[in-house]
């Protein structure tokens, strides 16, 4: 009995040893990444300064807001790649061969690193549901802004525009397949529009406007000429609606559904399965959220151990080395398997959960043989 608490110590002590190493290189690795990542579209918007009052401020500001959108993609990779160099750094000091020497296996070494990335894991995720999509919403607003300058969007009142003497009101804006590419959709739009004077002419309300080419048609909508005397109100099922909205520029700002929330994808999923269209974008996004953390903290399990072999003979390069190739060729299967399966028409929760059994599998097949 008076062994037991020693011997946790001593397993407690261990973790922390390895805790420490892993944590200074994943986060050294994090910040380089996100770094570079940040550094090379801000050259991209320095370009875009003077563009519709665009502003070095503004591209900053840009840079800022999309931070924690770029710091929740590049982890996966930072975690892979931070995880090899701190194991190495064990091998390089000696530490590793006295835990391997001290009775620890591979797969005890690798699952105290992999405690580690579980706890940065659900941080990761908090900031990605939360921050991430609401920095990203008003750095769309600042992309918009410079496209187009009449445009602009607000996320309590959606989208807003100014259209001649008309101002345009569309509470949602989403991205839908057709034949395989995006096209935008308004839901609940309204339009008022005002004389010279800045009166109220007229108003106009429709349940729903697609876009074809640069074509808009308005769907279920009421049209309201207001004069002196009195308001009269026509019906259509489906009117042409002439109007300078650009839709490549609305694409821009919708077309990303792999930056929202998970209860953003939620809402727009069951705003197209409720009209009858095809949800395959958000639901890809949706899935591919949801198994962010899983994949996150497998790939490392799996990626781990092919570093074992390596890091005796090996120096800081040719662990860096392993690990950007593991991850580029992680990034490219996936990426395969998801677009593969989209084209096939594939259950899209059927063709994300994929690449995660993959993981599994080879996580059993290693482990089991070692």
């Amino acid at each position: 009995m008076t062994r037991v608490p020693g011997r946790r110590l001593r397993i407690k002590r261990v973790d922390a040893l390895i805790w420490r190493t892993v944590l200074g290189s994943l986060l050294l690795t994090w910040l380089v990444l996100t770094g570079l990542d940040a550094f090379t579209q801000f050259a991209t918007q320095i370009g875009n300064i003077g563009h519709n009052g665009y502003t070095l401020g503004n591209a900053a500001a840009y840079i800022l807001l999309t931070l924690p959108r770029r710091a929740y993609q590049w982890f996966v990779f930072a975690a892979l790649i931070g995880g090899l160099i701190g194991i190495g750094s064990l091998a390089t000091t000696g530490e590793l061969t006295a835990l391997r020497a001290a009775g620890m296996s591979k797969l005890r070494i690798c699952l105290s690193v992999l405690g580690l990335v579980c706890v940065l894991t659900l941080g990761v995720v908090i900031l990605g549901e939360t921050a991430a999509p609401a920095g990203d919403q008003r750095a769309q607003q600042i992309q918009m802004q410079r496209t187009a300058g009449h445009l602009h969007v607000r996320t309590d009142s959606g989208l807003w525009a100014r259209d001649g003497n008309s101002i345009i009101n569309a509470k949602a804006a989403l991205a839908h397949l057709v034949r395989g590419r995006p096209q935008i959709e308004l839901a609940d739009v309204r339009v008022f529009g005002f004389d010279a004077s800045g009166q109220l002419t007229s108003f106009r309300h429709a349940k729903l406007a697609t876009q074809v080419g640069k074509a808009w048609t308005l769907h279920d909508s009421r049209d309201t000429v207001v004069s002196a005397s009195a308001a009269v109100s026509t019906l259509h099922q489906q009117e042409p609606w002439d109007t300078s909205l650009d839709p490549a520029v609305l694409e821009a700002s919708v077309a990303h559904p792999e930056y929202l929330s998970l209860r953003d994808l939620s809402r727009n999923i069951a705003y197209l399965r409720a009209n009858r269209q095809n949800p395959s974008v958000y639901l890809n996004a949706y899935w591919m959220r949801t198994f962010y953390p899983i994949n996150a903290v497998l790939l490392v399990l799996c990626a781990l151990p092919f570093g074992f072999g390596a890091l005796r003979s090996g120096g800081l390069g040719k662990r860096l080395f392993l690990g950007v190739i593991i991850a580029i060729a992680w990034y490219f299967l996936q990426r395969a398997i998801i677009s593969t399966g989209t084209v096939f028409g594939a259950p899209p929760l059927l063709v994300n959960i994929i690449p995660a059994l993959l993981l599994v599998a080879i996580a059993v097949w290693y482990y089991r043989r070692a």
